[in-house]
């Protein structure tokens, strides 16, 4: 028999899982709106020489015009020459060093580009849907009670689900539908579980999601992973196979409403 309290307890503990599945919805709509500014460096030099020109030409000016009598001094516009320069090289070398991290990306992507095929698992909390399966592990505990929320790229929570894990490994396989049924398109989509203990305090399960990598690409800040539509830095994968695995035990659970 359900009592008041448990369900009250599940109420909670979905709470918690969409909430934090919404967060990480729109962090990673964050990151992917986050663009390079590459070309910074060359709009710096191209300022710097119209401020240089601007600079040579009032010189000139000025000292076609100064007094004979008390001519300018020479320390002044020397030390003002030397500061043009020094900024110039200074922009000179951070458009060299641009320059050396594009071409060590693009030997990274040349490397990354072997991982296109294989499954991988990743420390990240962004979901790829694929062919209308998606799947993540979490450790857990025998009869321990969890909350897997998973929200769109709007920040829609359109799949939550209670489970009661085993002891170890436990792995659960979103078939793509929400929470009525209905067939979801593949895509990123963003995921969180969350577990309550005796006390009615919910906690953060740590978990790992699996995808197979379709490419590799150059991120804002780092070169990431393709999974379908779904992009995840290539410093979170942990782990890359030839063909997925099935070593764990499925969490199995109900759909619970939002």
């Amino acid at each position: 028999m359900t009592t008041t309290s448990s369900i009250s307890s599940e109420y909670q503990l979905v709470q918690a899982a969409e909430s934090s599945a919404k967060t990480s919805a729109s962090s990673y709509a964050s990151s992917s709106a986050a663009t390079g500014t590459g070309s910074s460096s060359v709009s710096s030099l191209a300022s710097l020489a119209d401020n240089y020109n601007t600079f040579l030409t009032l010189l000139t000016t000025q000292l076609q015009n100064q007094d004979p009598s008390s001519p300018m001094s020479s320390d002044t516009f020397t030390q003002e020459l030397a500061q043009f320069a020094g900024v110039e090289q200074q922009v000179q070398t951070n458009t060299n060093l641009s320059t050396l991290i594009s071409l060590n990306e693009e030997s990274q992507l040349n490397s990354d580009a072997s991982l296109v095929g294989k499954t991988a698992t990743a420390d990240s909390t962004t979901l790829p849907l694929q062919n209308g399966s998606a799947s993540l592990s979490f450790t857990g505990t025998a009869g321990e009670t969890v909350a897997i929320a998973v929200a769109n790229s709007s920040g829609t929570v359109v799949k939550d689900v209670v489970a009661t894990a085993d002891s170890g490994t436990n792995t659960w396989t979103w078939d793509g539908t929400d929470n009525s049924g209905n067939q979801l398109t593949d895509g990123a989509y963003s995921v969180a579980v969350e577990t309550i203990n005796s006390s009615g305090t919910t906690s953060a399960v740590p978990f790992t999601v699996s995808g197979t990598i379709t490419g590799v690409t150059k991120g804002s800040t780092d070169m990431e992973a393709e999974m379908g539509s779904a992009d995840i830095p290539m410093a979170d994968i942990t782990a890359t196979s030839s063909s997925t695995s099935s070593t764990s035990t499925s969490s199995s659970g109900s759909s619970t409403g939002s």
